[in-house]
């Protein structure tokens, strides 16, 4: 479970995804299904939260890693390029944006 807090020292991923609502929940399965098979046994991953908007138009993932390295090396495992061209089929686009917590309030 993500724990936002303003000295995380570690790397904050938000990635913003914009779809359909008739493919939102197949979006947010295959989502659920790389961190539970793959992200989250990645060196370096935290926790991870996934949240999506009430028109199911908006699918929002709050990532934690260690090192910002750790991330980009995930991205590049050949199971993950696989899992990413499939979510991109369930999806419009998707964006990741490194980010530092600068107040919790």
């Amino acid at each position: 479970m993500p724990k936002i807090v303003k000295d995380f020292q570690g790397q904050t991923v938000i990635t913003t995804f914009e779809t359909t609502p008739a493919m939102a929940f197949d979006l947010v399965e295959a989502l659920e299904a790389a961190y539970r098979d793959c992200i989250s046994h990645q060196p370096g991953f935290v926790a991870a939260g996934l949240h999506m908007n009430d028109a199911r138009t908006r699918i929002c993932n709050y990532s934690q890693w260690r090192a910002r390295e750790d991330y980009q090396a995930m991205l590049r495992t050949p199971e993950m390029r696989e899992r990413n061209r499939k979510i991109n089929e369930l999806c419009r686009g998707f964006e990741p944006v490194m980010y530092e917590v600068t107040g919790v309030f």
